[in-house]
C-alpha cells in the first residue's frame, strides 16, 4: 500500500506528500525531525489521505496534486472534510 496525504496548518498552510508508511510519515512530520517545509511553517494535521496499491500510482496523484491551485486543493479538502478535522490521533507524534 501507498498514500498520498495532504498535511495543513492551523492557517491552511498545505503540503502534499506520499508514503508507503503513513503513521511513521505523520510522526516525522509532528516531531520535526525532518525540518523543511512542514517544521517550518508548522503543518503538522492530516486533512486528506488517498491510498493506493502500488507508490508508482501515489507518486503520479502526488504529482498531480502538487500541479493543482491553491484553491483546487482548498476544495478538495473541504468537499471531504469542512472542519478540516485531523484525521490522524494525536498518539501519531
Amino acid at each position: 500500500m501507498a498514500y498520498v496525504y495532504v498535511l495543513a496548518s492551523w492557517r491552511r498552510v498545505l503540503y502534499a506528500g506520499v508514503t508507503s508508511n503513513l503513521p511513521r510519515r505523520i510522526a516525522q512530520h509532528r516531531s520535526a525531525c525532518l525540518g523543511g517545509f512542514t517544521a517550518r511553517y508548522h503543518v503538522h494535521r492530516l486533512v486528506h489521505v488517498e491510498p493506493y496499491e502500488s507508490i508508482e500510482q501515489a507518486i503520479r496523484r502526488e504529482k498531480q496534486l502538487k500541479g493543482w491551485r491553491r484553491q483546487r486543493k482548498l476544495d478538495l479538502v473541504t468537499a471531504e472534510k469542512p472542519g478540516w478535522v485531523d484525521l490522524a490521533p494525536r498518539g501519531a507524534g
